[in-house]
């Protein structure tokens, strides 16, 4: 386990004198350090993190972490007075390292100012008071409608983007003085053909710079929201470029560039239409972060071997007392024991504590130190860093890494802030199992029974994802194929709100699309078109558009995530201008521009209802539908009536309303023609004569059986005929999927409510005659 600590670095630097005033200065960092003159010969650092804030934050309380060895060994020698308006001190508190205070103020009447913390030593025989520190804190004003930012959503694509390997836009930034890893020497911004085996997983000099110049062509393409592998310090000997051990949470690492880079980006991208969501990481920190130098308390970190002596308190549940005597438990820091990853141990009624135990306080590998959130001060401690970020940046979303692997109450605790500050935000968790069950345990309106609830939004949709592979490299017959893709979709009904997951072709962890479809481009355009029409909210990796490939079994990170084509100086092709791509390239990133930019036009697409068909003879076909005029209230009560009545899950479906837009999708897996008799979709198509195809353009025939010419993806764009649209709006759709989970007395007792007029006996002869038509069908 690597422990050699660097030097504390700063952005702000204010010298000060012990019992002086220091000048006001404002820190664009989130951690201040300040090296402070004392009776020791050596300077020694005193962190204060945040170093800033906002008033105005609807959690008017904040806990400020000071550091500094120069602190008094008895907590009841520390004195803390405050110079400013409206700020009330609540407490000071202590942990078991002399070296740490916590301060916690209440600012509910506190305006935007620059206020002084004045730290004292009481000496208690004379009770006299000597000032050690006076330290300047900024209360900053918030941006207009931070509050109400509206986070990323259905209606977007999020592009991924790792920054080391994106674009190399400032190369001056590629090595720094304070950093233990450097660009190395046959990396992509050295050498014309970089080799390996030290390529792959070393830095290659990617940056905020390079991010921020190539913004354009994002947005182009037609994604709407940037997801950036996480940016911060990374100060590790080796593996530093991915971003997952973090060294310093409240600094952008400089080889990527400043936090007022990372703050810019995103204000240029959000003009462009972009927003950006930030990787979270709060299970773990990197093993070089300062805190290894001198933890601010015993129980800061897991250990598995020792948890439940340390955590006898706040995890009473997994305590076993034969265990807790035994001499065989022994603090390990320099040798943890490492997670099982073993994920349903978290809900399984039948797991062995230790086996839960072993899961979460477990470490990754031993340069990422466990975090222990069931302590207090480190769970506030990290949800005030989830909000200082997105105050600070902007954000329009987080991401948070190895979800299920922290503490689940610390976890209830954080996505609750969060959203309570931000009510139209959103976050997605990483939730890595094949297991539906698994995943929807944590989504917000899940009742689980442990009674265990959450106020996470959104989990990346691993299930369907590998579901999405498997089926589309399996060959077709009665049970497998596009028909386990199609029964996966039945495990939807296990979700609190299936369509707020995040589905992707692939990420930082999994191989290539285009490798793992066997470099199949049909099958590939099968994958994307699933991805991007799915009633989910989809996610691309960075280069799938130009068919970036990588092995297929294994892991091999440092190859999948190879250098994007034209973001650096010896790159072969670039794909920012087009320039010596393959014409395969050429023309999958245009399927990709097209197909993203007519969703960012397509309500169906982006909000519409879901109703799919049975594969048959290698065909699975698709409806996305959204309707064009809503049902009054007491059309959806006589509509909901008669959908309990005849027992359907579907009747309600935009799809089987003629005045719905539709858009139809068409996966065919036959290398010969074959023909699409389109009467079995009749109840959808109704009248509609006619379709267009949003990539080519052309017109589609619907008064006849459509040819498939070959394997592939046919997507249709139907509008609903002139007579359907000017019909009354009793003719405009059927309740919510939402609202048909409603109880048959519930839906009976909404029904009673309104009167028995005509327009209500419209909308029950709607509801009969819309169940004869889907019962045709």
């Amino acid at each position: 386990m690597i422990l050699n600590l660097r030097t504390l670095t700063t952005s702000l630097v204010i010298m000060l004198s012990l019992g002086a005033s220091a000048n006001t200065a404002q820190a664009s960092s989130g951690c201040l350090s300040l090296p402070l003159q004392g009776t020791s010969s050596q300077p020694q650092d005193l962190t204060l993190e945040p170093a800033f804030w906002w008033a105005g934050m609807q959690n008017p309380e904040l806990q400020l972490m000071l550091y500094s060895r120069e602190l008094p060994s008895l907590p009841q020698q520390l004195k803390v007075d405050i110079q400013g308006h409206g700020i009330t001190l609540k407490s000071l508190e202590h942990t078991d390292n002399p070296h740490y205070l916590f301060i916690n103020l209440d600012l509910s009447q506190a305006a935007p100012q620059t206020f002084e913390l004045i730290i004292s030593s009481t000496d208690l025989a004379s009770k006299t008071n000597t000032p050690l520190y006076r330290l300047p804190y900024t209360l900053q004003g918030r941006a207009k409608g931070s509050r109400e930012r509206q986070g990323f959503s259905n209606k977007d694509v999020i592009y991924l983007i790792t920054p080391d390997r994106f674009a190399n836009g400032d190369t001056r930034n590629d090595n720094q003085a304070d950093m233990l890893e450097q660009v190395a020497a046959n990396s992509p911004s050295n050498l014309s053909n970089p080799s390996p085996p030290y390529y792959p997983d070393a830095r290659h000099g990617g940056d905020i710079a390079g991010i921020s110049q190539h913004l354009a062509y994002l947005a182009k393409l037609g994604v709407t929201q940037l997801w950036i592998n996480p940016l911060l310090e990374n100060n590790q000997a080796q593996y530093s470029y991915h971003g997952y051990s973090i060294t310093n949470l409240f600094r952008v690492d400089p080889r990527f560039g400043s936090n007022e880079d990372y703050k810019a980006l995103v204000a240029k991208a959000n003009k462009l239409g972009l927003g950006v969501i930030k990787d979270v990481v709060v299970n773990h920190i990197g093993s070089n972060h300062w805190w290894l130098n001198d933890l601010p308390s015993q129980d800061w970190l897991n250990d598995a071997t020792k948890t439940q002596l340390n955590n006898h308190e706040s995890k009473p549940n997994l305590i076993q007392s034969a265990d807790t005597k035994s001499s065989t438990i022994k603090s390990s820091v320099t040798s943890p024991r490492f997670t099982s990853h073993r994920r349903t141990t978290v809900q399984d009624p039948y797991a062995a504590a230790q086996d839960h135990i072993d899961f979460v306080d477990g470490w990754f590998t031993d340069t990422m130190p466990d975090l222990n959130q069931s302590n207090p001060k480190l769970a506030t401690y990290l949800i005030q860093n989830s909000i200082w970020w997105v105050e600070y940046a902007g954000l329009s979303g987080i991401r948070e890494d190895t979800y299920s692997y922290a503490d689940k109450g610390f976890l209830a605790k954080w996505s609750k802030a969060v959203m309570t500050e931000y009510p139209n935000f959103n976050i997605v968790g990483e939730e890595w199992t094949a297991n539906p069950i698994t995943v929807s345990y944590w989504q917000k309106g899940k009742i689980n029974a442990d009674g265990y609830t959450s106020d996470l939004p959104s989990l990346m949709d691993f299930p369907l994802y590998e579901k999405l592979i498997a089926s589309l490299n399996e060959p077709e017959s009665w049970d497998t194929g596009f028909i386990k893709l199609y029964e996966m979709l039945a495990n939807d009904l296990v979700y609190a709100d299936p369509s707020q997951l995040v589905l992707f072709e692939g990420n930082h962890d999994t191989n290539r699309i285009f490798s793992l479809v066997k470099e199949n481009i049909d099958l590939y355009q099968m994958a994307l078109t699933y991805i991007l029409t799915a009633k989910r909210i989809p996610q691309l990796f960075y280069g799938t558009e130009v068919l970036m490939t990588s092995p297929t079994e294994g892991r091999h990170d440092g190859v999948v995530r190879s250098d994007f084509p034209g973001g650096f100086a010896n790159s072969a092709s670039n794909a920012f201008t087009g320039q010596g791509l393959s014409e395969p390239q050429r023309q999958a990133q245009q399927f990709v521009r097209t197909l993203l930019n007519y969703r960012k036009q397509s309500p169906a697409l982006q909000s519409g209802d879901l109703l799919h068909f049975v594969p048959q003879d290698a065909v699975y076909v698709q409806f996305r539908c959204v309707l064009n005029v809503p049902l009054s209230a007491e059309q959806k009560a006589e509509a909901l009536k008669s959908l309990i009545q005849n027992n359907s899950l579907t009747q309600h479906n935009a799809c089987t309303q003629p005045s719905a837009d539709k858009v139809m999708v068409i996966y065919n897996k036959n290398d010969k023609a074959v023909t699409l008799d389109i009467n079995r979709f009749a109840s959808v198509l109704g009248d509609s004569g006619a379709a267009t195809d949003i990539i080519s353009g052309n017109t589609v025939s619907l008064n006849q059986a459509i040819t498939l010419s070959h394997a592939g993806v046919t997507i249709l764009e139907l509008k609903p005929n002139s007579k359907s649209k000017t019909k009354s709006p009793q003719n405009a759709g059927l309740p919510s999927r939402q609202d048909s989970m409603l109880t048959r007395n519930q839906a009976n007792a909404l029904t009673r409510a309104h009167t028995n007029n005509s327009t209500n006996n419209s909308a029950n002869n709607l509801a009969k005659n819309s169940t004869q038509k889907g019962t045709q069908s």
